[in-house]
């Protein structure tokens, strides 16, 4: 089966990716993208990464805009394991999970010993508490820059101008998006090429390293029902969400993969 590829903004350390449904997930290790987050870090070069799930790719697949604004970051991770099980059936990879909430405390321990400086942006005042007592405690020598919980309303030019003057000023290399799926990304790509440092969508990732809320066992992660354990958690809030998000990747993962038979089909004939 073709492999569909394209190449991201970054020459230095090129990168393959590959089409599910309606994002470019890119090919590799994590080991390959943590150096590569630190060494820009340590440039304070203007870099985004997006870590992709099953809501991002439906949510991508129904708005052209936050497609357009995920497929423009520089890594685009399969933190997902649905994605993972879509790579192998599409093209036959086996690609490894690079997840978000794995990624932050690597990141924070290679940042504190590269004596790169940090920021965080997004979630509640009460939680940024808590994640600066836990990195004072786990990671001593890490420089914190700052930290913002913006309003949950749209902020105005000017607020906005404000936050990027504010981070740029600190001297972070890598700054911690925390604002959730889609606005996280939207908000990256509008920041690629305003903010000098290394932007990292992680969602909700916060309120758990602060031990507000759990995360799925093991087991759960690897089977792909980390989903499930959320929702067992606040049934309420993402029943719809999930019922809904998980039922359309289905679908467009089955057209995808059909649409891709037929061609495969058409040219072999």
């Amino acid at each position: 089966m073709p492999l569909q590829t394209s190449e991201p903004s970054t020459p230095s350390l090129p990168v393959r990716r590959t089409r599910v449904i309606s994002l470019n997930v890119s090919l590799g290790d994590y080991a390959h993208l943590q150096d590569w987050v630190i060494e820009a870090a340590r440039q304070r070069a203007s870099k985004s990464v997006c870590f992709a799930n099953v809501h991002m790719v439906v949510e991508a697949r129904r708005n052209a805009a936050i497609a357009q604004a995920v497929n423009s970051a520089d890594w685009v991770a399969p933190d997902g394991v649905p994605l993972l099980w879509a790579m192998r059936g599409l093209y036959g990879l086996r690609q490894e999970r690079i997840a978000g909430m794995d990624a932050i405390s690597s990141l924070l321990q290679k940042a504190a010993e590269a004596g790169i400086s940090v920021f965080f942006y997004g979630s509640t005042p009460d939680v940024l508490d808590e994640i600066r007592r836990i990195c004072a405690r786990e990671f001593p020598k890490l420089q914190i820059a700052g930290m913002v919980s913006p309003p949950f309303r749209p902020m105005t030019p000017a607020e906005e101008t404000g936050v990027v003057d504010q981070i740029t000023a600190s001297g972070a290399g890598l700054v911690f998006v925390a604002l959730g799926c889609p606005k996280q990304e939207l908000w990256m790509a509008r920041m690629r090429g305003r903010i000098p440092a290394v932007l990292l969508g992680i969602g909700g990732a916060l309120p758990v390293l602060a031990g507000q809320q759990t995360r799925a066992p093991r087991w759960m992660q690897k089977i792909g029902t980390e989903w499930l354990f959320r929702l067992m958690q606040e049934p309420r809030r993402l029943f719809k969400r999930y019922t809904v998000t998980n039922s359309l990747y289905i679908y467009y993962f089955v057209r995808q993969f059909l649409n891709q038979q037929l061609s495969y089909d058409k040219v072999r004939n």
